[in-house]
């Protein structure tokens, strides 16, 4: 992107200054110029020791900028310099250079080698090709995994030239070049002492105090000063002072997402910068359908690192257009949208049909984080999609050796969340428990638990594990250095060990600890329960006394002695007479109603929560005649007397009528 905006500002120069650095170069023998070179790239990179020169820069005296075929650049299949002649004859002139044709010939030469040989054939160059050509050397590294420039590039004379370059002539750079090659040296490893980055960082900071530089330029130097000297360097907030006094209708949507990316960095200092951050969330407004991918996946992140859920209008039209970007992601782009969509609690149906597409075609390619990133958006919104967990689900089978113990519980966790078997739910679930057996020690314990009490929802009992959770050895564990198990992993453990006496009653291993047991699942912080709906409780409370003609017949949020609490209780006795809900001895059947709105079901449909599904699973074993009210057949209804017939149907369906 650099080199593309390097590109566009050349476009505007009316000319390049040819400079006198290499014809100077010639005024000294050739060892003292490496010398010399020699003597300021140690302080950058100590590890380099001075050695004979083997490479001997090639000064073309050019005049022309064309292939024998006209101006056509050569295929992308083909050998760069295959037609070396094309760019090295001797009519070359490199006033008249072609930048576009410059530029993509460079970026099509993918390493440093090959750059070096391209530059030194077209010797001289103007300062803002060289310091594109800097750039590119130090890209190409950078994406080969070096934290350093190698020996090879350093010994290289081309490079060499370059540096002394840069370093004897900052002063007289253009704006353009001058960042540009900052730039390049903040991409690798520079130590902080290299004359050449002291050079250049001196004369920015004396440009930037003079003013007059370009939006370009000053987000291109505060992001390679962040890089070279941190957040915390005192040029940086005079950059973010001049960019305030901008005009954001003159910056270009990569300067809008750059300026973000200058704040994240200062991060800390976020309440300073909230007023321009304002007025950028609502400029942004207008950028966001002309943002690349890459932009959006940075714009998102920053939004996040930077707390703006104010910008919620800004999300909103960000994750719209994200839709038409999913294919083009990458792995690593889509996991930061995912991330920053579960942060900012947003979901788009259309966002997700486009993702359930992408990753049923793809799964098997995909990243493990991504993967496990998918699968949490899913969980934390509460999204149903059966092709997305199908196809995690054939993934996990295929490749589970590849995921960490977080990323296995971010995966297994939303199965049980949102209750849903997968096609291959046998096969999955043997894949996973043989993974646990083996890498036992390497999940750490709430992880673990997390994940054994997820299969727990959808009756895929870990019975081989629960004598292990149970052990005070685990519990130990468990509490790590703090004075008590927290409240949620006690709630799991307890709901496990429930299910243990009521669905697996073949176990007969250890037991849970009453002292390690909590009396309900319905907490404010960490409910294993989804607290009834207020308003759909009136509605049913309204025609519940109607029915039954007091209101004593029937009670409210009763806590179970099994941790349980129940939306509604109504007592029978043997003949199936309604009991006063204060009456304990005679009763025959207790009928459990179980009023349901949407928060306890997944997103968009009917099928109940893991957490819903496990209650009423367990309250119909604890002898309970469980009623499902769920609020879709309530919301059916148009007048009272037919809330009440509807009741009678529910809890009556076998007596023409009631007696109390």
């Amino acid at each position: 992107m650099a080199l593309i905006t390097l590109r566009r500002n050349l476009y505007h120069l009316s000319d390049f200054r040819m400079h006198g650095a290499l014809a100077a170069l010639k005024n000294h023998p050739v060892n003292h110029v490496r010398k010399m070179v020699k003597g300021r790239l140690c302080p950058w990179f100590p590890s380099l020791q001075p050695e004979p020169c083997r490479v001997r820069f090639h000064h073309a005296c050019c005049k022309k900028f064309h292939s024998e075929n006209g101006d056509a650049l050569h295929p992308l299949g083909e050998p760069v310099f295959s037609q070396a002649h094309d760019w090295a004859g001797p009519e070359q002139n490199p006033e008249s250079l072609d930048e576009q044709m410059f530029y993509r010939r460079l970026n099509d030469l993918d390493s440093s080698a090959d750059v070096l040989h391209f530059i030194g054939t077209l010797q001289p160059l103007p300062d803002s090709l060289a310091a594109g050509a800097l750039q590119r050397i130090c890209e190409v590294e950078k994406k080969d995994g070096n934290h350093k420039l190698p020996k090879g590039i350093l010994e290289n004379g081309v490079f060499q030239d370059l540096c002394v370059r840069f370093e004897q002539e900052s002063p007289s750079l253009s704006d353009t070049a001058l960042v540009t090659a900052l730039q390049a040296l903040s991409l690798l490893y520079v130590g902080p002492q290299s004359n050449l980055l002291l050079n250049l960082v001196a004369e920015s900071r004396h440009r930037v105090k003079r003013g007059g530089l370009e939006v370009r330029s000053l987000c291109i130097l505060g992001e390679s000063l962040i890089r070279l000297q941190g957040p915390g360097d005192e040029t940086l907030e005079l950059i973010i002072y001049q960019l305030q006094g901008e005009k954001l209708e003159t910056f270009a949507p990569e300067d809008i997402v750059a300026l973000y990316r200058i704040l994240q960095a200062c991060a800390e200092k976020v309440d300073r910068h909230q007023a321009f951050l304002n007025k950028i969330n609502s400029f942004s407004l207008s950028v966001v359908s002309t943002l690349s991918p890459t932009l959006m996946s940075q714009m998102l992140t920053a939004l996040v690192a930077l707390d703006q859920t104010q910008a919620l209008p800004l999300v909103i039209k960000l994750g719209k257009y994200a839709v038409r970007h999913i294919p083009h992601f990458t792995h690593e782009e889509l996991r930061k949208v995912l991330e920053a969509f579960i942060y900012f609690g947003h979901n788009d149906r259309f966002f997700t049909t486009a993702l359930e597409r992408h990753v049923a075609s793809l799964c098997l390619t995909l990243d493990p984080e991504v993967i496990s990133t998918v699968t949490e958006y899913c969980g934390r919104k509460q999204i149903l999609s059966r092709p997305i967990f199908d196809a995690v689900a054939e993934t996990f089978v295929g490749q589970s050796e590849k995921f960490s113990p977080r990323q296995v519980s971010e995966l297994i966790e939303p199965f049980g969340k949102l209750n849903y078997l997968p096609p291959n739910a046998s096969a999955l679930f043997r894949k996973l428990e043989n993974l646990l057996l083996t890498r036992f020690d390497y999940f750490p314990p709430k992880t673990l638990l997390k994940i054994l009490h997820s299969c727990s929802l959808i009756e895929c009992h870990p019975v081989n594990f629960m004598a292990k959770i149970f052990s005070p050895y685990f519990l130990q564990q468990l509490q790590g250095e703090e004075s008590s198990v927290d409240r949620l992993s006690l709630a799991q453990l307890t709901q496990l060990f429930l299910t243990s006496v009521l669905e697996c009653p073949f176990y007969k291993g250890r037991k849970l600890l009453p002292k390690y047991q909590v009396r309900s699942f319905l907490t404010p912080c960490c409910s294993l329960e989804t607290p009834v709906d207020f308003q759909l409780y009136k509605s049913v409370r309204i025609g519940l006394i109607d029915l039954l003609g007091a209101r004593m017949y029937f009670a409210s949020k009763v806590l179970t002695p099994y941790c349980y609490t129940i939306d509604v209780e109504i007592k029978l006795d043997e003949e199936g007479l309604v009991l006063p809900f204060t009456i304990d001895e005679d009763v025959h059947k207790r009928l459990a109603l179980c009023i349901d709105d949407p928060k306890r079901f997944s997103l968009n449909s009917r099928h109940l929560l893991g957490k819903e599904a496990i209650k009423q699973r367990h309250l119909r074993l604890l002898g309970y005649q469980v009623v499902q009210i769920p609020y879709y057949e309530i919301e059916m209804l148009k007048s009272r007397v037919e809330l009440v017939e509807y009741l009678q149907r529910k809890l009556f369906p076998h007596n023409v009528g009631i007696r109390w």
